[in-house]
């Protein structure tokens, strides 16, 4: 099974963000790679650093005006839900469930990378948010009201308006 592995297109010039997903790329790949008795140890380790990851995240969310329901925290919430019945699942024997959802992982991140994680890149370098101290460099782009849905304009309620879309 092909191994997703880490490259420039995952790549989203944040420095801190970037080295979050390095690090959730290998741990995946140790995961795919795993014999069966380090399998469940790997897929702890990774459960771990994805709790950590998505929490940094969600804090960052959080800090610059994203809503708590948007969905991009939502998701969060449900893949690591996903992966911790896997350790369940994989405890009580059933370790192809875990290689599945590793595979499924492989196929998920990609496209979660570049699209919700990139659209919260964008929105914090223009903010001039600085990951490791949580500072603001132009509070004067902070949003007025808490950002819904993802942030970007495919998502946003169905109420908005035009110039809000465009915004």
């Amino acid at each position: 099974m092909p191994t997703l592995q880490w490259s420039d297109t995952l790549a989203l010039g944040l420095t801190q963000m970037d080295d979050t997903h390095h690090e959730f790329v290998d741990l995946l790949a140790n995961v795919v790679n795993a014999a069966d008795a380090d399998l469940l140890p790997r897929w702890r380790s990774l459960i771990e650093h994805t709790d950590a990851h998505f929490g940094q995240e969600d804090r960052w969310m959080k800090d610059t005006g994203f809503s708590s329901t948007n969905c991009h925290t939502t998701q969060h919430k449900v893949v690591l839900q996903v992966m911790r019945e896997g350790d369940t699942r994989g405890s009580a024997g059933e370790l192809t469930v875990v290689r599945q959802m590793a595979a499924e992982l492989g196929t998920w991140f990609p496209m979660h990378a570049q699209a919700m994680d990139a659209a919260l890149a964008l929105h914090l370098r223009g903010l001039g948010y600085d990951p490791s101290t949580g500072q603001v460099s132009m509070p004067q782009a902070l949003p007025a009201q808490a950002i819904q849905g993802c942030g970007g304009a495919t998502c946003s309620p169905a109420e908005a308006t035009t110039e809000e879309l465009e915004a």
